[in-house]
């Protein structure tokens, strides 16, 4: 598509990352959340990411200055109208999405597309929340969304072929790999692969087959993945983790789908992981 207006509702890490990767490919980007401080948060993200890309050598100083004079932050949603386009990244609970969708829906011209950024809530139950379930898809980028290559691009029981194939582009012009899910499934492809693998990691540990070092170590090693499960969901989030399992488990009614007590007990005594807080490998330490 033409460099167009971009909005990005939402500017946590996910957000922060759309909008520094569509800045940074020449798109002028809306940044939208609920207030100046968490968007005063997510611009410095965004300055230090690009700051590193400087310093190794994958931008100059010059793109990243022009970069950042590309994105507009707002606290006031309506100020989204004046976006082509807009990728919703806030909070996964469909509750929220729906109503950040019913919003948009009524702020946007009629033929603007919204996207969601959701990781696995079906598409199809966001877009019901709009008249324009056409119109509506996902565009699941991977953290973060600067570096990691894949964008899935999901149809939902009503989006068009024109939907896709704009999303489909887009995701081109920045720089993405995109594939197409075909079907509105919950996690699509590469979160219902991983929430399986998530499980079956801390079920080997429950049932004492290995410790979390060694699990990690064997994943990174023998599969030749950057993380292993345990260091992934810490990273994540183990409480998102836990949300995703149980989501699956009440779409799929599939016991392959049910989150480990061993989590759940985790999550409720705190370790939330997220890189810095305590999570899976402080959990085997005081065990």
């Amino acid at each position: 598509m033409e460099k167009k207006i971009i909005g990005v509702a939402g500017s946590g890490n996910m957000g922060s990352g759309i909008a520094q990767l569509a800045a940074s490919k020449g798109f002028k980007v809306i940044l939208w959340d609920m207030n100046d401080a968490l968007l005063d948060k997510a611009m410095d993200r965004i300055d230090k990411s690009m700051g590193k890309s400087v310093e190794k050598g994958r931008m100059t100083q010059e793109e990243r200055e022009g970069a950042l004079a590309r994105i507009e932050t707002t606290a006031v949603l309506a100020e989204l109208k004046k976006s082509d386009l807009v990728i919703e990244a806030v909070i996964e609970d469909l509750d929220i999405k729906k109503k950040i969708f019913a919003e948009l829906d009524q702020i946007l011209n009629p033929d603007s597309i919204i996207a969601t950024n959701t990781s696995g809530i079906s598409i199809t139950s966001i877009a019901a929340a709009t008249n324009r379930p056409d119109k509506v898809a996902g565009m699941h980028f991977f953290n973060p969304a600067p570096v990691m290559k894949l964008v899935e691009v999901i149809r939902g029981y009503k989006t068009s072929d024109e939907t896709i194939a704009t999303l489909m582009n887009l995701a081109r012009e920045m720089g993405k790999e995109p594939i197409e899910v075909k079907k509105d499934s919950p996690g699509f492809i590469v979160n219902r692969i991983m929430t399986v693998q998530f499980i079956e990691a801390i079920r080997l540990v429950e049932e004492g087959v290995a410790t979390i070092e060694d699990i990690d170590k064997a994943v990174t090693l023998g599969l030749n993945y950057p993380m292993g499960p345990f260091t992934l969901q810490d990273f994540g989030g183990n409480d998102l983790g836990l949300r995703v399992m149980d989501y699956f488990y009440e779409e799929f009614k599939d016991a392959r789908y049910a989150a480990p007590q061993t989590l759940r007990r985790l999550v409720r005594a705190g370790r939330l992981g997220r890189k810095t807080g305590a999570g899976w490998y402080d959990y085997d330490q005081q065990k």
